[in-house]
């Protein structure tokens, strides 16, 4: 990058420079604290060309759009359209969050991401004994196709990309969003959107979990073998970082154990008779956004690069898309506090500024007042607006990775890179992904970051404004969203009803054949398609699966 003579001379001059420092420190000594990274990377005073000797400038950076794509996987970028801007929401019934989709589509939302309430991720109907008190609190309850219409009545589905949190049912959610299209007269190949689909994560980080991992992972290659046919603009998985990070790692352990997640779906897919280009373009990534500023930006250009050699050169990929990291991206809501709330705000846009700095293709902001309660309509639409300002006023989409070429920025991309491959690697040696976490590795390895942060904030050696210092005497946050009770009620009298109405033998008839395809080695997605059309119900169908696959059980860690 830089002429031998020129860098003697720059050696020389930083050496003097360094000299100065020393008389400087004597006088005005630095704060005290310790100048690393959330990934414990030691962060410099200063960063010259002399931090990047041997760098490559075609393989380590390269051109926007081209490989490894460390600097944008779209050649133009945010020049030809901004980012999704999809705010994530969900909660009480299906007619409640549907009426805050056509306000957040009103408000200039480009796309709708869906968040199920706990029952619906863990496979009961509200009407199961353990879904009392938790139906619709953390999203919408969704039992059959009925609910799954009434969420979507008025929006029609081959105008926007929707995307769905959902991964141990994501076979019946995406089954029931089928039958609306069928029935909307969408042709399966004009629907575009994402499913979340990632169940390995939730054996680590989250825990709405149902079958064991290998029955789990078969259904998510079914999902991939399913639409590569059938619903080909779908992206079949979102591999999700979000949620190890919330559940405490680091950046380095963020983009590692995605990654390896990543890795193991591949594999598991190819063994499954798929070839890699075949499902490879479809695979997306699901990223957090937190609050090391630059340390954010640096972790999504080392994990598009590092996901793209591990495509070409571990698995053969040939097609350019297979070998593209794209990614959606949610600010970090366990940054958020309840404690001066209206901070979030600015928590949240340096978060997503990050992301679009860094090349996110989608992009979700929280609200202020989630530290407190499900969002209301107001925190929901400055979190909006937030995403507006930067795409619309900032100009920093305006060129391509404006912040490459960065002595420290570049010099951190590749550390992250580095320090993510030493975690893969080690995972490679426990037996993979699905070994790891049954092991207990990533677990472990995330609790120990988790427990370190922790402590930092509770010595005060970590500021978070307002929770830890410049705290103030303040008033409740007014307006929060509530849930209404009644919700769960309603739900068990929709579920009633609809039983009282339905074909009963043939929803019998369709579950059997789900049972009788679950235990041989047939794609599931075709028998659950059609006992979702019978209005079979989410749990009865997750319910014959557990007859055949049972029931996972996480490892007591020692």
């Amino acid at each position: 990058m830089c002429d031998p003579k020129k860098l003697d001379s720059l050696k020389a001059a930083k050496a003097k420079y360094d000299e100065k420092v020393d008389k400087v420190l004597q006088k005005i000594p630095e704060r005290k604290k310790a100048f690393v990274n959330t990934s414990g990377i030691p962060v410099h005073r200063v960063y010259t060309p002399l931090d990047m000797e041997g760098f490559d400038y075609l393989q380590q950076l390269g051109l926007p759009g081209q490989y490894p794509y460390t600097r944008a996987v779209q050649p133009t970028a945010y020049r030809g359209r901004f980012w999704t801007m999809r705010q994530y929401a969900g909660f009480g019934s299906a007619e409640e969050t549907n009426e805050r989709y056509h306000f957040l589509l009103k408000s200039g939302q480009t796309g709708l991401s869906v968040a199920f309430d706990l029952p619906t991720q863990i496979g009961f109907d509200s009407d199961h004994p353990l879904a009392q008190g938790e139906v619709g609190k953390v999203g919408v309850s969704i039992d059959s196709l009925w609910d799954m219409e009434q969420l979507f009545a008025g929006i029609p589905l081959e105008q926007v990309s929707t995307s769905m949190t959902i991964n141990s049912p994501c076979a019946v959610l995406l089954a029931m969003y089928l039958a609306i299209a069928e029935k909307q007269g969408i042709p399966f190949n004009k629907l575009r959107g994402t499913v979340q689909n990632d169940i390995l994560k939730e054996y680590s980080s989250r825990g709405t979990y149902i079958f064991p991992p290998r029955p789990s992972m078969r259904l998510i290659t079914d999902i991939f073998a399913y639409c590569t046919k059938e619903v080909p603009q779908w992206n079949t998985i979102s591999i999700s970082g979000y949620h190890i990070r919330e559940a405490g790692s680091t950046a380095v352990q963020e983009v590692a154990f995605t990654l390896a997640n990543g890795i193991a779906y591949v594999e598991a897919a190819i063994k499954a008779g798929l070839k890699v280009d075949e499902f490879g373009p479809r695979l997306s990534f699901f990223f957090n956004s937190h609050l090391d500023f630059l340390e954010e930006i640096a972790k999504f250009r080392a994990a598009r690069r590092l996901w793209a050699k591990i495509m070409k050169e571990r698995f053969g990929a040939q097609d350019p898309r297979s070998l593209m990291l794209r990614f959606h991206t949610q600010t970090a809501g366990c940054s958020l506090t309840a404690q001066q709330p209206l901070n979030n705000i600015m928590r949240t846009a340096f978060q997503a500024l990050s992301a679009v700095l860094g090349g996110t293709q989608s992009l979700h902001t929280n609200s202020f007042d989630e530290a407190l309660a499900l969002p209301s309509e107001t925190a929901v639409q400055v979190a909006l607006r937030t995403q507006q300002v930067i795409a619309y006023e900032t100009a920093v989409g305006d060129t391509v990775d404006p912040l490459a070429g960065s002595y420290y920025l570049e010099n951190l991309t590749d550390q992250v890179e580095a320090k993510a491959q030493e975690y893969i690697d080690q995972i490679d040696r426990l037996g993979g992904a699905v070994a790891a976490i049954e092991q207990g590795f990533v677990q472990k390895e995330i609790g120990s970051a988790a427990y370190s942060y922790q402590r930092e904030i509770e010595a005060g050696s970590r500021v978070v404004v307002g929770l830890n210092k410049f705290q103030v005497q303040e008033d409740k946050l007014q307006d929060l969203l509530k849930v209404d009770p009644a919700v769960g009620d309603r739900q068990v009298a929709r579920i009633k009803e609809l039983k009282s109405t339905r074909d009963n033998a043939a929803v019998q008839q369709a579950l059997a054949e789900l049972k009788q395809a679950a235990g041989g080695d047939t794609n599931l997605m075709p028998p659950i398609l059609k006992a979702v059309k019978t209005l079979a119900t989410l749990g009865e169908i997750c319910d014959t699966l557990r007859s055949v696959f049972g029931e996972y059980e996480a490892p007591a860690l020692v």
